[in-house]
């Protein structure tokens, strides 16, 4: 069960490809100009159990990626860790947003590690509104790495994705 803000069942814009976007309910870090700022009370949102989450992505037959965004998806780990396992079973490419960096999820709590530890890509590090660009693709400042999560934690540092679909070309 996860507390969401919002629901984008087709976006083109948090991930290469037709994805169904999930927009979590909280944050704690309220970056100073956050495209979401609805999103930063704890309060509020729908709750909204995994089976339901999973179908939505699947009546969506374009769909084959989905993206956690926010609010911070890390700090409601857990909920978003079943979501995520459930759809990996599908064979969905999971990619999570977070305020937080790599660094910080890797030493973070037991529930956020093992989010980490489940999802393919992690656009990381808070949005800092003096290297704001609409030039990078899937980020909001320039800060903000798109990271290969699988080759990351095999490294034990942050690798960045090299795949030209994340790069933004096709």
């Amino acid at each position: 069960m996860v507390n969401l803000s919002g629901i984008q069942s087709d976006s083109i814009v948090d991930g290469p490809g037709i994805r169904t976007t999930f927009f979590s309910q909280g944050c704690p870090h309220h970056c100073p100009g956050c495209h979401n700022p609805e999103t930063w009370p704890f309060t509020g949102g729908t709750p909204m159990d995994t089976d339901v989450m999973v179908a939505i992505v699947e009546d969506n037959p374009l769909c084959r990626g989905v993206t956690f965004s926010g609010g911070e998806p890390f700090a409601q780990a857990e909920g978003f860790w079943e979501l995520a396992v459930a759809l990996k079973e599908k064979g969905y490419e999971i990619a999570s947003y977070s305020g937080y960096t790599f660094e910080q999820l890797l030493n973070g709590t037991p529930a956020q590690k093992k989010l980490l530890e489940t999802i393919d890509v992690l656009i990381d590090g808070p949005f800092i509104q003096a290297e704001k660009s609409l030039e990078i693709a899937f980020r909001g400042s320039k800060n903000q790495r798109i990271l290969d999560v699988p080759k990351s934690l095999a490294s034990g540092k942050a690798v960045e994705s090299t795949s030209m679909r994340w790069q933004g070309e096709y």
